[in-house]
């Protein structure tokens, strides 16, 4: 991601709806991971949003970002953060308990790669939180604007996840009642849209996005997909 696009997330993330529930969905992932928060590592962290989450958690949590932007939002917010690819990941070999990737594996060229890294530096058994923007049909100037590879189909993001030796526990959909009009607003967007709405459209689309906690939608198709798995 752009460093200017690093700069505006972090402007806008502690209020924005999509950021807000997301590190509500993390929160709640935590809960379920087993045993006592260890040491986790947030790989793709950009300005460490969801970095303060696992600290929140009771984590000792380490950022990993590849930009220098991304990276120096995190250390002004006094996070410990070191720069680094997902691809080569500068940490030993089975030292980690619990990895969050959140939106990274699309900018990868070579997910696979960052799969095996990732599987590396866990311990077995260790927990892996993933979440990519589901399905090409998405596809749209913004996930240019943001530097984005590839969108992820649900069978694909299955593969990829076997396929670098982890055990894949739950795939589901989010932001699928959202769909429509971000496929709608998208389809004549020139770049990303990452913006600031008013505060009541804000409200709006954060009650929308909440009800997907306890309505059976997570089967059917939406702008993100999320997946726990652990290290065999």
């Amino acid at each position: 991601m752009e460093g200017t696009e690093v700069r505006k997330l972090a402007a806008l993330e502690d209020r924005h709806w999509w950021y807000a529930e997301r590190r509500a969905l993390l929160a709640a992932a935590l809960r379920r991971v087993p045993g006592t928060p260890g040491t986790a590592l947030d790989v793709g962290a950009a300005g460490g949003g969801n970095t303060r989450v696992l600290r929140a958690a009771g984590w000792r949590s380490l950022a990993l970002e590849y930009g220098e932007d991304g990276a120096a939002v995190a250390h002004e917010r006094g996070l410990d953060v070191v720069r680094g690819d997902a691809t080569r990941l500068p940490v030993a070999d089975a030292s980690i308990g619990l990895v969050v990737a959140f939106d990274v594996l699309e900018h990868i060229p070579d997910d696979a790669a960052a799969l095996r890294e990732l599987h590396r530096v866990l311990r077995p058994g260790g927990t892996l939180l993933v979440a990519v923007p589901a399905g090409m049909r998405n596809w749209s100037a913004h996930d240019v604007a943001v530097g984005h590879v590839r969108r992820y189909e649900r069978e694909g993001l299955r593969d990829l996840v076997a396929g670098g030796g982890f055990e894949l526990r739950e795939l589901r959909s989010w932001n699928v009642l959202m769909a429509p009009v971000a496929r709608w607003r998208r389809r004549s967007s020139t770049g990303s849209d990452l913006d600031d709405p008013h505060p009541a459209l804000n409200a709006a689309c954060r009650a929308v996005v909440v009800a997907e906690r306890v309505l059976p939608v997570g089967g059917l198709p939406g702008i993100s997909l999320l997946a726990t798995a652990v290290r065999r």
